[in-house]
């Protein structure tokens, strides 16, 4: 595989981008899946207000440009050797756009923003709700359908596009207006990067990102027309959705100098979840980031969920279709920025020494809510972070365990929920993310779940696995058993054989129980703070 020039062939490469909540990373892969050149800008994070989150979407555009042109440079290579593109971007976070003129009515609203958290909650406790939810589980006691069964379970979240985009329709007047008149563009941050590239020739997102959107019908593949006349959402704005692994357009050539295929638009988790190689049913994939997100393969058919697992598309290429069931948590890599600029610590990797360096928290639970305690099995968007059971002899060591324990601690609650609802056996588990370089959080969520976890060479994932999906579409590398054959493992963590107590818990290691006890009573103080009187 090459580019032939003057008659000779060149090597050539894979060009992939991941857009996180933090970062904007670039990395150029070889054949042999190794990284040849990177290139990483940081994503600035406005808040206009307290609960708003937003980005600017040109910052973001000239941070994507920026970020490319980088990694080919840093690999000493040239534009013309890159054979295809693949974009991971981070989900749920969306602006609208005039059709014509490509102008965005307002910024991207972030995952993280709270601005439609009342409604939400309205909605979710509403009697039309439960009308709605009540007609669902009829129409599945009639037609056994479980997609049926799994609509009448479900609640809306803030991390979920649909009332964050009916607040938007709200308060922009240009933007009702472009509704009105049909020239109103929708998109998540795929979509607007991949109208851009195209110079406006192309409105669509893959499969991956339209279903975790919360207006995406897994079971009909579609966007849901039930669900957004529900709400009242104009299903026109919404963009076109491909396969994950597709012929998306080219690169505009005034803008790199040359056209490179466009081949591959996933999410994050997802493209993490490809990126570890995790094909097979029961593989399961933790990532520690920004937020903590466990998913795990469920098969060719989505999970119906009654504990609020979400059903996801993993990736469509081709007849394939992978679907996973997903729990998270935010505020994973929030805490520990937030506490590092508290300055319990001042560099990230002193954590896990620290961590070890004390017997225990001295008693100290901390509850990682700055954006509520959002996902399966709490849902709870008022939730309030917090720090409880501090004493005169709390010592930063303490604090900075206690904020250790709870990112475990969250994995393992999201991890029981997925072995009751799915009862799929467990292949094997890898994690990814940047908060997995530590080893002290590793091994606490081996000890809690009792299985192996394998960390890979290289952390972030999402790019690699855009990468992989992007090959594969331009027959970079041949089929999934290569790169099965690429992946490379750093350490493999086992369980540690304590005592093990079967309790309420769950079976645990016994010198945890009471720690978990103590941390599951801060969280239930820490439940409906905002909503108190």
């Amino acid at each position: 595989m090459g580019t032939r020039r003057n008659g000779l062939r060149r090597e050539s490469f894979v060009l992939s981008v991941d857009v996180g909540t933090t970062t904007i990373r670039c990395h150029v892969f070889d054949k042999e899946a190794k990284i040849r050149g990177s290139c990483s800008s940081k994503v600035v994070l406005l808040y206009p207000e307290p609960g708003l989150v937003e980005l600017d979407p040109e910052e973001l555009w000239t941070g994507f440009i920026k970020v490319v042109k980088g990694a080919v440079q840093d690999a000493g290579v040239q534009m013309c050797q890159i054979e295809s593109l693949g974009i991971s971007t981070q989900r749920g976070t969306f602006t609208t756009w005039d059709r014509t003129t490509g102008r965005p009515f307002h910024n991207f609203i972030s995952y993280q923003d709270l601005r439609a958290a009342k409604s939400v909650c309205s909605w979710n406790s509403s009697y039309t709700m439960m009308a709605v939810q009540g007609a669902l589980k009829l129409l599945y006691l009639i037609s056994k359908q479980k997609r049926f069964l799994a609509a009448s379970v479900v609640v809306f979240s803030t991390q979920h596009v649909t009332f964050r985009l009916l607040w938007a329709l709200t308060h922009y007047k240009e933007l009702s207006q472009a509704v009105a008149e049909g020239t109103c563009c929708f998109g998540t941050i795929d979509t607007w990067l991949l109208y851009k590239l195209t110079k406006g020739e192309v409105h669509a997102t893959d499969y991956s990102n339209a279903s975790a959107t919360g207006m995406f019908d897994t079971y009909q593949m579609g966007w849901s027309g039930l669900l957004c006349s529900a709400v009242s959402l104009p299903l026109s704005i919404l963009p076109k959705v491909e396969d994950t692994s597709y012929g998306f357009g080219s690169t505009d050539p005034s803008i790199f100098g040359v056209s490179i295929p466009i081949t591959a638009l996933m999410a994050d988790q997802q493209a993490a979840m490809f990126g570890e190689c995790c094909f097979d049913v029961g593989d399961v994939k933790i990532t520690m980031g920004t937020g903590t997100f466990i998913n795990i393969h469920t098969g060719s058919k989505p999970h119906t969920s009654i504990a609020g697992l979400y059903p996801l598309v993993g990736w469509k290429i081709k007849e394939e279709v992978v679907f996973l069931a997903e729990g998270n948590a935010a505020d994973t890599g929030t805490a520990i920025k937030w506490a590092q600029g508290l300055g319990l610590f001042s560099d990230v990797k002193e954590t896990s020494a620290m961590a070890y360096s004390v017997a225990d928290s001295d008693g100290v639970c901390f509850v990682p809510s700055f954006s509520g305690l959002q996902g399966a099995p709490l849902n709870d968007p008022q939730a309030c972070a917090s720090f409880m059971g501090l004493k005169p002899s709390t010592n930063k060591s303490h604090l900075v365990r206690a904020i250790l324990e709870s990112v475990a601690f969250r994995i393992r609650q999201l991890y029981q929920t997925m072995l009751s609802e799915t009862c799929i056996p467990i292949t094997k588990i890898r994690v990814d993310g940047g908060v997995c370089s530590n080893d002290f959080v590793v091994q606490l969520t081996t000890d809690l779940i009792g299985r192996k976890i394998a960390r890979p060479t290289h952390h972030e994932m999402s790019c690699r696995g855009a990468a992989f999906v992007a090959g594969l579409g331009v027959g970079f590398w041949k089929n999934q058993e290569e790169l099965k054959r690429l992946h490379t493992t750093d350490e493999m963590f086992l369980p540690r054989q304590a005592a093990q107590t079967s309790t309420d818990l769950g079976v645990v290691s016994g010198e945890y129980v009471p720690v978990l006890q103590s941390w599951e009573k801060a969280l239930r103080r820490s439940m409906e703070w905002y909503n108190r009187p």
